[in-house]
């Protein structure tokens, strides 16, 4: 299966396995831009406990399969340059 990169981060592997066996979570991950990409990926795995980052991956599979472009209630990825 082809999974498209995002614009920084590298797809950790929790996340390709949950792309590659949720069908409706793939199709939005490849509809979405390159940083909307690095924004879940990096929300996920920007938290501190193992806890929360499977809390984060079960959050995005849920809402990809549902169609959501981006995480919510998030301020953004702390590597984008806004200048």
């Amino acid at each position: 299966m082809n999974i498209s990169k995002s614009a920084l981060h590298a797809i950790p592997k929790d996340l390709t396995s949950a792309l590659e066996s949720h069908p409706e979570m793939h199709k939005t991950w490849e509809d979405i831009t390159p940083l909307a990409r690095n924004e879940w990926i990096c929300w996920i795995t920007s938290a501190k406990k193992q806890e929360t980052k499977d809390k984060r991956l079960r959050i995005a599979k849920e809402n990809l399969s549902a169609g959501k472009r981006r995480p919510c209630c998030w301020p953004g990825c702390s590597h984008r340059n806004d200048t």
